[in-house]
């Protein structure tokens, strides 16, 4: 077992957590480019954590612009075992209104316009990828939401859309009639994809800032009450990680799933076949399987 490294990835402000205590920003280099900000770290009750403002400080990324690659490799370089992530988003339910933290653990993912893989030409890797959230993170994260009495949803399906535009109405109704889908956010592929090859288990918060358009008192996304909803939603979320740090055990537990062991087989490019320059770029994020010791 390791010593457990809770990783957060969040909006500007969460980072602002009470009781944090040694708090400094930290520039972490990765070769696969610039991240979205530096790492706030500190320690909760003795419990290493790591924030990432996922859109930079200010919000200078969109969706679309955030360098996922680079965000979830400077986690693992971090020592990240256990990856949080807080994402504003849309319901596409009426049990989930605004202010609703809700703990989905499916995505469909609609984006095309983002690089969804650290693996490519000369070192091809292929993750298993049915099951995208950590059960054991799960759990810790619904047990700390009763703790805070934050209100809460279980279980759901989260649609990613490219963005930055919000959905056509047409579009709202085909992800919540036909589809089935409960919630609906920019962010959360390929985090998810890309925390599986990198082997942290992940579980992602989607907090309720609005239902989409397909609610009739809803006919558009009006962008002030987003924004208000998502200032109300930064007190909770700290009251969340702070109510999690209390909860997560101080050294690391093996995921049911083995998604601390994603890549036990999935590289399939032969050793000899390998292209060097990207086997030095996967350093952190596969080199237990690449270059073991």
């Amino acid at each position: 077992m390791a010593k457990q490294v809770l990783g957060v990835i969040g909006g500007s402000g969460v980072y602002d957590l009470p009781g944090l205590e040694n708090a400094r920003w930290e520039t972490v280099e990765s070769p696969w480019g610039e991240p979205s900000d530096q790492l706030r770290r500190g320690e909760i009750n003795g419990l290493p954590l790591v924030f990432l403002p996922r859109h930079g400080r200010g919000h200078r990324y969109s969706p679309s612009d955030i360098p996922y690659q680079a965000n979830i490799d400077v986690m693992k370089r971090a020592g990240v075992t256990t990856l949080i992530s807080l994402s504003a988003c849309g319901s596409f339910r009426e049990t989930m209104p605004p202010g609703t933290f809700a703990l989905v653990d499916q995505f469909i993912d609609r984006t095309f316009a983002r690089p969804k893989s650290f693996f490519g030409k000369g070192c091809v890797g292929h993750v298993g990828f049915a099951h995208p959230v950590s059960p054991l993170v799960f759990g810790y994260l619904r047990d700390a939401l009763r703790s805070q009495s934050i209100a809460h949803a279980l279980g759901g399906t989260y649609l990613c859309m490219e963005g930055p535009q919000f959905s056509t109405l047409a579009e709202s109704r085909l992800y919540r009639d036909v589809w089935g889908c409960d919630i609906i956010g920019m962010t959360g592929m390929p985090e998810a994809k890309l925390a599986r090859e990198a082997e942290i288990p992940y579980a992602m918060v989607a907090m309720v800032t609005d239902f989409d358009c397909w609610h009739p008192d809803h006919d558009h996304v009006d962008v002030a009450s987003v924004v208000a909803v998502m200032r109300s939603n930064v007190e909770t979320a700290r009251r969340l990680i702070v109510g999690l740090a209390a909860l997560l055990p101080r050294e690391t537990e093996a995921c049911p799933l083995g998604s601390d062991r994603s890549l036990d087989h999935a590289i399939m490019t032969a050793p000899a076949m390998r292209d060097p320059l990207l086997v030095a770029k996967l350093d952190a994020v596969a080199g237990r399987v690449l270059n073991p010791t």
